[in-house]
């Protein structure tokens, strides 16, 4: 007999990925043209995590190729949203450092969804979504480090 209900772990990778793939949609409508998610991304994850990292670093955090954060950090620099330095602890590497535009990019992209959490804000209440986070962090990071570990 075929079970038609799906295993929870399957579940929740297929909720959590429609949701991004409606958050990527909403978000990417309301961007400046010729700007993508992936620029955002970018600039959100240096805002959040961390200013200064690699392009390897970034490109490792977000599973692409080097060649493709490359890409995605050259566009970045020419609209003057990071500044690319060299690497004080290893000359042959550089470093992605946020620019004030990059900031205000980020800022006015979160400004733009500010309809839509206003309108979640009316049917879920931010207590209810601030309960889920933490769970939901420990589920990405755990699922981030067991990446490399199971084939």
């Amino acid at each position: 007999m075929v079970n038609d209900k799906p295993d929870p772990y399957f579940a929740l990778m297929y909720e959590v990925g429609i949701i991004n793939q409606i958050s990527t949609a909403f978000l990417e409508a309301r961007l400046p043209s010729g700007l993508l998610v992936s620029h955002f991304g970018v600039v959100s994850h240096l805002i959040r995590v961390r200013d200064g990292a690699t392009p390897l670093e970034l490109s490792r955090a977000f599973q692409v190729a080097k060649t493709t954060m490359t890409h995605t950090l050259a566009g970045l620099e020419r609209l003057g949203f990071v500044d690319m330095r060299p690497n004080p602890e290893d000359k042959r590497s550089k470093q992605v450092w946020l620019m004030p535009a990059g900031r205000h990019f980020c800022n006015d992209a979160l400004s733009e969804m500010a309809p839509l959490f206003e309108e979640l804000g009316a049917r879920f209440s931010s207590k209810r979504v601030a309960a889920m986070l933490p769970d939901l962090a420990e589920f990405r990071s755990m699922i981030d480090k067991l990446r490399d570990e199971v084939t």
